[in-house]
């Protein structure tokens, strides 16, 4: 085989991969290793810098072209936001020919077999049955950002209370709906390209207006019931949230902004 028939797809499923990215430039390499290091590489992957002023732009681009990773490449988005970003990244990618779409962001670790997973969940089945539409992963802690176990534990209970209180919340509950709620983290999701674009996308806000996964996966819900958590799918995600405000501050963050500090882009 060739160096440029290595450069191309191979799947008749065209997987990407959707990074935001704003000044990442000094954390975001152990990213880039886990995704370089998937099991399943036949995948394209967008970084979308988001108004970065500390070089991350060239920390991508150096690694990439270290590794001969052509299929990597980075886009700008200069409206603030992680919708705004994975919008402007997922719709680049659905032109650039992608029929699978994963977002994960750039302080979070996939684990090797991600996009394989992935790409299990999406592909219709050899029965002609239909893929899933919508995959909610998994969300862990990191271990190397110096959190001990006893944290580390009480962050996946929180996640579980989050994710009981979401099924009961009554807004995530009402006929218009085509099965329960599930708890979608931004950096842990997968949509076919098709359902993005019927479903609206990520909403261009800033992360202080909304919750763009939330938002889109009840978009997602109203149009089909072909979505599901995937515990097999896994992220292990940042907690430089909870050891800069505390997990009760955390938590009151991600329940509608109750706990809203004065700068929110931690770094």
């Amino acid at each position: 085989m060739s160096a440029e028939q290595a450069r191309r797809p191979t799947s008749p499923q065209r997987l990407a991969v959707i990074v935001p990215v704003f000044q990442e430039a000094t954390g975001i390499r152990p990213t880039l290793e886990h995704l370089a290091a998937q099991r399943d590489g036949d995948v394209d992957v967008w970084f979308v810098d988001n108004g970065s002023t500390d070089g991350s732009r060239a920390v991508i681009e150096r690694f990439a072209a270290e590794r001969g990773l052509s299929r990597w490449r980075v886009v700008d988005e200069p409206q603030k936001g992680t919708g705004a970003a994975a919008d402007t990244g997922m719709r680049a990618a659905i032109a650039d020919g992608a029929t699978m779409l994963a977002r994960t962001d750039a302080d979070c670790l996939p684990r090797l077999d991600w996009t394989a997973r992935i790409r299990h969940a999406l592909t219709p089945r050899s029965d002609g049955g239909l893929g899933l539409e919508l995959v909610a992963g998994l969300l862990v802690p990191r271990h190397d950002e110096g959190l001990g176990l006893a944290t580390r534990a009480a962050l996946r209970g929180a996640v579980a209370l989050a994710t009981a209180f979401g099924v009961v919340r009554p807004s995530n509950n009402g006929p218009e709906f085509h099965g329960p709620y599930v708890m979608t983290a931004g950096c842990n999701v997968a949509i076919t390209a098709s359902m993005y674009v019927a479903s609206g996308g990520f909403p261009r806000t800033a992360i202080e207006e909304l919750h763009e996964d939330r938002a889109l996966v009840n978009a997602v819900r109203r149009l089909t019931g072909s979505y599901a958590s995937r515990r097999d799918v896994v992220v292990r995600g940042s907690s430089r949230r909870v050891q800069a405000w505390g997990l009760r501050n955390t938590l009151l963050w991600y329940k509608d902004h109750a706990y809203r500090p004065e700068h929110v882009d931690i770094r």
